[in-house]
C-alpha cells in the first residue's frame, strides 16, 4: 500500500516538475504577453503554496508525520525532487515580488511621465516612459502613451513601434489602435488609419459615434491631399486663374498698405474663388493667415464706429471668406480653427452694421449646411454669444436676418452637442426664453413672425427639456408662455406650445397649479376630443402630470370627463404613451370621492387587467394600469369582487412586485 503511495507521489511530483519547467521557460519568453500568463500563473503558484504554510504544518512523502515547515538551507540539494521544488518555489517567489517592486517604480515613473506631457515636455515625457519600461517590459499603457509623446515630436515611427509592442501585450487595447491610427493618418497612410479605427469598433461597438467622427478625418484629409495635388498641377501648368491666385495672395501679404490696397485685392481673390482649385491654392498659399494676422485688416475689424471704408472692407473678408469654403471643408476647417475666430464671427454678428450683420449669418449658415460644419461652428465658436446675437435678430422679425437667424437656430439643434450644451448651461435656456418672448410679444403678427414663433417652439421641443434639470423659475416662465399661446388659432402652434408645455410642468408645483387655474385642463380635453396623435399624446401628458401633482386638477378631470368615457377610450389607443399617460390619469382621478363609482358599468377592470398583464413595450402600461386597478380596488370594494372574479388577484399582485422592484 506504502509502495503505490509513494508511486502516485511520484507521479504527481514528476507532472509538477514538468508544469514548473514549462512555466520557467515561458517566464523567460521574449514574447511579453507569453511572458505576462506565465507570471499570473505563477503567482497563482505562489498564493497556493502561500496558503499551505499558514496551516503550519507539512505532511511528508510517506503521509505519516506531519512537522512544521522546513526552512530551506543555503545549499539546497537539487539533485531531490524536494530539492528541485524548492529551488523552483523560491526562484518564482523572488520574481514575484521583483516584479511587484519594479510595478511600483514603473508606476512612479509613468506619473513622471504624464506630467511631463501636460507641460508639452515631450522629450522629457519620452524618457520617463523609457525609464519605466525599463522596469516592467509589458506594461502596455507606457508603450501607448510614448507613442503619444512621439506623435507630438512628430516621430511617427517611433509611435507605431510602441503601438506594436502594446497590443503584444493586450491584442484588445483600443488605445494602441487609436494612437497608431493617428501615426499612420500623420504619415499618410490613409488606409492603414482605417483598418486600426475599424478595429477599434469591432472590439467595442459602442464607441460607433467616436469611429465615425475619426474614419471622417481620414476621408477629409485623403481628400484635401488630393485637392492639393491637382491645384498644384495646375499651377505648374500656368493656369490662369491659378498664376492669378498665388499673385494676388502675395500682393496683399504685404504689411501697411492701406485698407481699400486690401480691399480691392479681396474683392479681386473673391471673383477667383469658382471652383476647387483657387479654393485650395487660397489655403496652402496661407490665405486664411495673410488675411487674420494683417495688422491693418484687424484693425478694421475691432473699430467701433466703422466708416465706408472699414465697412467695406469688413464686408470684402466675409465675402471672400464664404466664397472660399463654399463645398471645401478642409477651408472650413482652417477658417474655424483660426486663432479669434471663436469671437470674431459672434463680433460681426452683433455689429450696428447692416451689411455687416447679414454677410455674417450668410457665412454661418454656409457652415451649418453640412454635419462637418456645424460641428466646426459648435467646437470653434462662442456658443453663449452666437445665441445672444440670434436674440436680437428674432427681436426685430420683419428682417430677413430674424428668419436667417432661426434657420441657424435650427440647424444646430440637429447636433447632440448643441443639446447638451443648451440642456447643461442656464444662460441658453435664458436665451431661448427670451426668444420665445420676443416672439410671443411681437406686435406685427405677420407671416414672419409665425415663422419665428413655430421655428422657436420646434427647437426648444427638440432640445427635449423634459431631460433637463430645469430649475422652478424657468420652468414657471416657460409655462406661462406656453399657456398664452394656447390661445393662437394656428394649428401648428397650439401643438407645439403643448408640447414644450408637457415636457417643462413636472418641474414646478407652481407651474401645475397655475396651469391649472388657467383653465388648460379644458383645453386639453378639447385636444383629445379633436383627435390627432401627436396633439393627443402632449394633451394627455399635461392632464396626467397635472393630476399627479395637483388634486384641484384631478376635480377638473373628473367634472369635465364624467363617468371617464373620454380617458377610457384612450385605454385603446395604438399608442402605447397614450394608453399610459390615460391609464395614470385615470388611476390619480379615482381619488376624488364618488370617481370611482361612476365607472361601476364599465368594463374598466377587464380593460386594465389586460394592460397590467399584457405584453407592451412601454412599461408605464403595466404599471400604471395596475397602479390604477390598485387605486380603483382601494376607493370601491365592489372592484375587488370583479377582479376576483376575473382571477386577476394573481396578475396584480405580480404587477406591484415588478413596481416594487423597478
Amino acid at each position: 500500500m506504502a509502495k503505490e503511495e509513494e508511486e502516485r507521489d511520484l507521479e504527481k511530483f514528476l507532472k509538477n516538475v514538468d508544469e514548473i519547467s514549462t512555466l520557467v521557460q515561458r517566464l523567460n519568453s521574449d514574447d511579453l504577453s507569453v511572458c505576462e500568463r506565465a507570471m499570473d500563473e505563477a503567482e497563482k503558484r505562489l498564493q497556493l503554496l502561500e496558503d499551505q504554510e499558514e496551516d503550519e504544518c507539512r505532511t511528508t512523502l510517506n503521509k505519516t508525520v506531519i512537522s512544521p515547515p522546513q526552512v530551506p538551507t543555503k545549499n539546497m540539494d537539487d539533485t531531490t525532487p524536494d530539492g528541485f521544488m524548492e529551488v523552483l518555489e523560491k526562484d518564482a517567489r523572488e520574481r514575484a515580488k521583483r516584479r511587484k517592486e519594479n510595478k511600483s517604480l514603473a508606476n512612479a515613473l509613468k506619473e513622471k511621465g504624464n506630467e511631463a506631457f501636460l507641460k508639452g515636455d515631450y522629450r522629457m515625457a519620452v524618457e520617463h516612459y523609457s525609464e519605466g519600461l525599463g522596469k516592467l517590459k509589458d506594461m502596455k499603457v507606457l508603450y501607448t502613451n510614448r507613442a503619444q509623446a512621439y506623435i507630438k515630436l512628430e516621430d511617427y515611427e517611433k509611435a507605431l513601434v510602441d503601438c506594436d509592442w502594446a497590443l503584444k501585450c493586450d491584442e484588445n487595447f483600443t488605445k494602441a489602435y487609436f494612437h497608431m491610427g493617428k501615426a499612420h493618418l500623420a504619415l499618410k497612410n490613409y488606409d492603414m488609419s482605417r483598418q486600426c479605427y475599424q478595429k477599434i469598433l469591432e472590439i467595442n461597438p459602442k464607441l460607433q459615434t467616436q469611429v465615425n467622427d475619426l474614419l471622417n478625418k481620414v476621408d477629409q484629409q485623403e481628400k484635401a491631399e488630393s485637392q492639393e495635388k491637382l491645384a498644384l498641377q495646375e499651377l505648374e501648368s500656368g493656369k490662369e486663374s491659378a498664376v492669378t491666385t498665388k499673385n494676388l495672395l502675395q500682393a496683399l501679404s504685404k504689411p501697411d498698405q492701406i485698407p481699400l490696397f486690401y480691399t480691392g485685392g479681396m474683392q479681386l481673390l473673391t471673383g477667383l474663388m469658382k471652383d476647387c482649385t483657387e479654393q485650395t491654392l487660397f489655403r496652402t498659399h496661407n490665405g486664411f493667415s495673410i488675411i487674420n494676422d494683417n495688422a491693418v485688416i484687424k484693425r478694421c475689424f475691432v473699430t467701433e464706429g466703422k466708416g465706408e471704408i472699414e465697412e467695406a472692407l469688413c464686408v470684402a473678408v466675409l465675402k471672400l471668406w464664404q466664397a472660399v469654403c463654399n463645398g471645401n471643408e478642409e477651408n472650413q476647417r482652417l477658417l474655424l480653427t483660426h486663432s479669434d475666430m471663436d469671437v470674431l464671427l459672434p463680433f460681426f454678428l452683433t455689429s450696428k452694421v447692416p451689411s455687416i450683420q447679414q454677410y455674417s449669418l450668410s457665412l454661418l449658415l454656409l457652415l451649418c449646411q453640412t454635419q462637418n460644419g456645424r460641428i466646426l461652428v459648435l467646437n470653434h465658436v462662442d456658443l453663449t454669444r452666437l445665441l445672444q446675437a440670434f436674440v436680437a435678430f428674432v427681436s426685430n422679425s420683419e428682417e430677413e436676418e430674424a428668419r436667417m437667424a432661426m434657420q441657424l437656430l435650427t440647424d444646430l439643434a440637429l447636433e447632440d452637442r448643441f443639446k447638451t450644451w443648451v440642456q447643461t448651461n442656464l444662460c441658453a435656456l435664458l436665451t431661448l426664453i427670451r426668444i420665445l418672448v420676443k416672439c410671443e410679444e411681437n406686435e406685427n403678427k405677420n407671416e414672419l413672425f409665425q415663422e419665428n414663433l413655430y421655428a422657436t417652439l420646434g427647437l426648444m421641443m427638440n432640445l427635449s427639456l423634459e431631460s433637463l434639470s430645469i430649475t422652478e423659475v424657468l420652468a414657471e416662465e416657460v409655462s406661462r408662455r406656453c399657456v398664452c399661446l394656447l390661445n393662437s388659432e394656428d394649428g401648428g402652434i397650439l401643438t407645439r406650445a403643448a408640447g414644450v408645455l408637457s415636457r417643462v410642468l413636472s418641474a414646478s408645483v407652481r407651474a401645475v397649479e397655475e396651469t391649472v387655474k388657467a383653465g388648460v385642463m379644458k383645453k386639453m380635453i378639447k385636444f383629445l376630443k379633436a383627435g390627432g396623435q401627436t396633439a393627443s399624446r402632449y394633451a394627455i401628458k399635461i392632464l396626467a402630470v397635472c393630476t399627479n401633482i395637483y388634486y384641484e386638477a384631478r376635480e377638473e378631470v373628473t367634472r369635465l370627463d364624467k363617468r371617464f368615457s373620454l380617458l377610457v377610450k384612450l385605454l385603446e389607443a395604438e399608442d402605447e404613451i397614450i394608453v399610459g399617460n390615460a391609464a395614470l390619469c385615470i388611476g390619480n382621478c379615482v381619488e376624488v370621492p364618488g370617481a370611482a363609482s361612476s365607472l361601476l358599468k364599465s368594463d374598466i377592470v377587464k380593460i386594465l387587467l389586460k394592460l397590467a398583464g399584457g405584453d407592451v413595450k412601454e412599461g408605464s402600461v403595466q404599471l400604471n394600469a395596475g397602479i390604477a386597478l390598485g387605486k380603483l380596488c382601494t376607493a370601491e370594494p365592489r372592484y375587488t369582487l370583479q377582479l376576483e372574479e376575473l382571477h386577476g388577484v394573481e396578475i396584480l399582485n405580480s404587477t406591484m412586485k415588478y413596481i416594487k422592484n423597478t
